[in-house]
This record gives C-alpha cells, structure tokens and sequence, in this order.
C-alpha cells in the first residue's frame, strides 16, 4: 500500500472516530420545576441488553460505530435474517424504569459495566412545540439516542439533564435507546473508591417534556436576610425577595416576565435582556419556613407563551461565631444522614412513598435536619423534606480520593454541583450546601474545593456552604480540626468515630475538642455499627449494646466538651448495601450502622438519639 493510501485510510478512520462522536455534545440546559410541566410518563418496563464489552458501541478494535452500526439504531435480527445483526432489543428481557439493575437481577448485583436500555413510546408532535427528553438521573454516564440518531451525553449520576428532541420526535411509534455505564474510575465523581453500591442503572423518572417555542427554563425566587426599612412594633420586618427568570427559545431578548405571590399581593413586572434573562426585586413581610412553621407560598411566573407555578418558602441562614440562626435565631441542628436506599428492599429509591417513609422515621427520630448524603437525592426527597420542615444538607459526591489535579474531573464535579444548585435553589429548606466528603488535605484539593466553593457562592449568596471534613489529634486525648479549607466554609463541619475506628468506647469518656477558628461545629457524622437483634456485652462489637453506649459517649462528650457545638448528622438512618462490608453473618454487604436496620427494625441507638433529640 502505498504512503497516500495508508494516510488516506488514516484519515478515513479519524473521520469516521470523530462522526461517532458528533452526536454526544452536552445536553441542552437544564429545565426545572419539572413537576409542573406538560409531561408524558416513559417510566414502566423497557427492554434492556448487557453489554460488557461495549459492543454496541465499538468494534473489535474499539473504534466507535457509525449511529447505524450501533445498538443506537434498533435494528434486528428477526427484520432481516438474511443479514448479520447480533442483538435485538424485541428478544431482550424487561427492566423497570426507574431503577437500579444490582437489585432486579441476581446476574446484576456486582455488575459494573454497559447495559443498553430501549423503550418504544407513541407521540403526536405539535407544529410549534420544542420537546424534550428529562432524565432525573442516570448512574453514573448515559448516551442518548432517539429514532437512531445519537443525541447528548451526560456524566453525573445523580443529577438531572434533558435532552432536546424537537424535529427527530415523530408522529406515531418512537425508539427511544440509553447507553448506560456504571464503571467506577479514577478520575471520575465519584472516584472508584467509596462506601457505598454502586447502583447501575435509569434510576430516576424519565419524562417526555413539551413546551412552547420560547419558555421558561429555569428561575430563583430567593429571599435577602437584611431587613429593608424600620420594624413597627407588631409588625413582621420586611426584606427584599428577589431573583432572575432564564427563557429558552429564538425570540428571548425584551419579553415581558410576571413573576406573582398572590398570597403576599406581590406582583414583579420585568424585562428580559438579550440573552433572555430578566431580574427583579420586591418588598414583602413573608411567613417565614422554619421547622416549626414550614410556610409556603404560591408562586407564578409568567411570559408570552408559557407560565410555571412553584411553591416556595422565604427563610434566611446564617452564623454568628459559633452559632447557626435561622430567621435571626439560634437553632440546634438535630440531625441524621441518609442513603438513598428503600427500607425494606434496600435498592434505589424510586417512588414518593419510599422517601417518605424514609423522612417520616427521621421525624419520629425527633430531627429537624437531614444530610441527603453523599450525593444529590431525588427531587421528591428534598420536596418533601420542606413540606415536612427539615432542614436539608445537600452534597455532591465529591468523596475520598478524587483525582485532584484533572481538569476533566474538576469540571465534571462544578458540572454536579451547578445542576444541583439549579434544580433546587428555591427549596427553603436547604440550608447547606456541601462540596465533599472526607479528603485528604493536600495544596491541590484544596484549591479543587475553594474553587467549587466559590462557584456555589457566585450561584447561590443565600446558603451556608461547608464539606465534611476529618479530626486532627493535638495530643493523645485532645483533637481539633486543621484544615486550610476552613478558610471557605461556613462551619467546622467534621465526621468524627470516636469509640468506634481506632479507638475504645473509654477514649470517649477522656476525649476533648478545641478549635482555632469560632465557627459553628457541626458533626457531620458519628456512631457505630450493630446488627440489629445481636446482643451482648457492652464491648462486644457489632452488638446492639455496644452501639447504643457509644452513642450515649459521644453525646456527652459533644454537649460537654466541644466549644461551639452546634448540630450534627449521626451516621446513619438506616443500615444500607456496600461492597467494603464483607463480615459474613454480620455485614453480609451492608453498612451497619443505621440506627434502624435494613428492614427498619430499630435498634437500641435509635431511641438513645430519640431521648437525646426530645431534650
């Protein structure tokens, strides 16, 4: 062969790698409020294929097919069996979406890899309409192809996309095919290090969105804590709500936005600018949310061709030294972390009962604060957590050993963050947001966090921001906290396992707490683990003796000896699936020390921290 010809096939083969690729550009801006949109439920049985090799995806010598080469398109092998076709989606078995794959398949429960999703829906597009494709999270990297044309991919497997379909949506039957992969890596977020099961999966609701040519894509209806103007005796003080509506469409620039609290006789008249963003300001004396008092308002937005109605609480937060005020108040965070994982079954959370009954136990617990830990929860879970007054802690999975240096992984993590921040800056109750778990302190992850810290500030200047950070000893029984990032946060936010790593349930009765810097302390976890109906001596390991002493230790050590003690998040709800528990007969893959098993059986801790909270 000669030079031009292998440079020409060189060529061809680049041109072919890169048209794979055409199709997975970001997906479109994220829409919120979804709820309150025109959708079409795709949720129910869709038909899956596991593919660990990627074979769908690439060749043998894993050059990316064309759309047509690929699973993307949907073809068959019963629609011609005169050709060569090695798969089909009409002969593979049902899933159900959403869900994780680990819990409905035994073949699946340590499967980490590809698994292909399809589902066939009807539509009838409207001349006018844009239409749109709303994931509410897919674990952890999905592709997304309709009517075998590939469209968008999306990294982050826990935050919501959409994907616009407007012109490829047809009248009649459509095939709508996900790539999902769950492969644990390295520079990834998380990293392929952590405590948790990796579920696998279309795990949130999937939507068929329509909305007109130019709508409301995203807005902020935030409440200023400063009080405007004097406070008559009698009278509720009065601040400034204020925020900005984002349209999406072609013709976005001089719209008219109403933005209406019909409760409050409020009524904000504005006018979008060139790239469709409007932003106004209003005087008003709301009801404030607070635990006590979980008020919320009606709220309309409205512009030429589309309006959104949301309902939304006005609060402020904030620290003085070491205290946290809500509404100008102090107030003691009484908390617990939760996994998102059903009681009972212990798979992902997919429904509104599930998470219900996860916040109902934590209300009977006694909390008036939850931390949706390690990563953003489902929509549901932060909406009814306001309605119920729960204070929330919402975190990316920032965890451990992120690779620090890699600006794809830094960019991947601000990306988890900014879709977090977008999907729920108009739930009052939550009151911090949180940028990591647990990393090791070094000069690169704490520029990577104060710049993630910075970006949440510049997007949202009404919350709390911290991350949960680790203890340092001084001496033998005296610990602090020595952590540059302290500089950023908010809080002196820590997990701490006195009496239970690396040290005896005694070490708790000597240990005591200093701090350099006067911020709220709040511990973000503590405990230990029991597998509930397993007793014994109160040293004994593993018992529910010895777990509920170590609770009754570390609460008199907080309360007694840790100046500027302000809340904490016991670790955790509920005893929750993870592949680093491997004591046969006691762990058997779960995390225990959830304070209720996995069944929801509730141990002795339980109502040591339910006595503690009643206080």
């Amino acid at each position: 062969m000669s030079i031009k010809r292998i440079v020409s096939a060189a060529a061809a083969l680049m041109l072919a790698f890169f048209s794979a690729f055409a199709g997975e550009e970001a997906p479109a801006p994220q829409i919120i409020n979804i709820s309150d949109r025109n959708c079409m439920s795709l949720d129910g049985q869709w038909k899956y294929l596991v593919d660990p090799y990627k074979l769908g995806y690439h060749n043998y010598h894993q050059v990316p097919h064309s759309d047509a080469g690929s699973f993307f398109a949907d073809k068959s092998f019963d629609d011609d069996r005169t050709k060569l076709i090695e798969y089909s989606f009409d002969r593979a078995g049902d899933i159900s979406v959403p869900g994780d794959w680990n819990t409905q398949y035994e073949k699946l429960y340590y499967y980490e890899g590809c698994v292909w999703y399809r589902t066939k829906f009807r539509a009838e597009p409207l001349e006018g309409k844009r239409y749109f494709i709303y994931f509410g999270a897919v674990n952890h990297t999905a592709i997304v192809a309709l009517n075998g044309k590939r469209l968008a991919r999306h990294e982050g497997g826990f935050t919501p996309f959409n994907v616009e379909v407007t012109g490829l949506l047809k009248s009649g039957d459509n095939s709508l095919v996900v790539l999902v992969d769950n492969t644990r890596k390295k520079d990834g977020v998380p990293t392929d290090n952590s405590d948790w099961w990796n579920y696998g999966g279309i795990t949130r609701a999937v939507s068929l969105v329509e909305m007109p040519s130019t709508f409301i894509r995203d807005y902020s209806v935030l409440m200023d804590k400063a009080v405007v103007g004097k406070v008559r005796k009698g009278k509720p003080a009065r601040h400034k709500i204020f925020g900005q509506v984002q349209l999406d469409g072609e013709l976005v620039a001089g719209q008219q936005v109403r933005v209406a609290i019909p409760e409050l006789k409020l009524v904000a008249e504005c006018t979008t600018d060139a790239s469709g963003k409007a932003v106004f300001e209003m005087l008003a004396a709301p009801e404030l949310w607070s635990p006590d008092n979980p008020k919320l308002y009606k709220v309309e937005i409205k512009s030429a061709e589309d309006k959104t109605v949301d309902r939304i609480g006005f609060r402020y937060i904030e620290t003085s030294g070491d205290k946290i005020l809500l509404n100008g108040k102090e107030i003691f965070c009484k908390g617990i972390s939760i996994h998102e994982e059903s009681i009972g079954a212990s798979k992902r959370v997919t429904t509104t009962a599930q998470c219900e009954e996860l916040l109902n136990t934590a209300k009977e617990l006694g909390c008036n604060f939850v931390r949706l830990a390690h990563y953003p929860h489902n929509e549901d879970m932060v909406r009814l957590a306001e309605e119920k007054g729960l204070m929330v802690w919402s975190e990316i999975p920032v965890y451990w050993t992120i690779s620090w240096g890699n600006p794809a992984t830094y960019a991947n993590a601000q990306n988890q963050l900014e879709e977090m921040i977008t999907r729920d800056i108009n739930r009052a109750n939550i009151v911090i947001w949180s940028v990591a778990n647990e990393t090791p302190v070094s000069a690169a992850r704490t520029l990577f966090l104060s710049r993630l810290i910075a970006r949440a500030r510049e997007m949202d200047p009404t919350r709390l921001i911290s991350a949960a950070m680790e203890k340092t000893r001084v001496e033998k029984d005296h610990f602090t906290v020595d952590d540059p990032l302290l500089e950023y946060t908010d809080l002196i936010s820590f997990n701490q396992y006195q009496g239970w790593y690396s040290s005896s349930l005694e070490d708790c009765d000597r240990t005591w707490w200093t701090f350099d810097v006067k911020k709220p302390v709040f511990i973000s976890e503590f405990g230990a683990g029991a597998l509930y109906g397993n007793h014994g001596d109160v040293r004994e390991r593993f018992t529910e003796e010895y777990m509920a002493d170590c609770y009754r230790k570390n609460i008199k050590m907080m309360t007694e000896r840790m100046p500027g003690f302000a809340g904490t998040t016991p670790w955790v709800l509920k005893d929750f699936r993870s592949p680093r528990r491997a004591l046969n007969g006691i762990q058997d893959d779960f995390n225990r020390k959830g304070v209720i098993s996995d069944k929801g059986e509730k141990k002795r801790a339980f109502f040591v921290l339910q006595d503690w909270y009643s206080e």
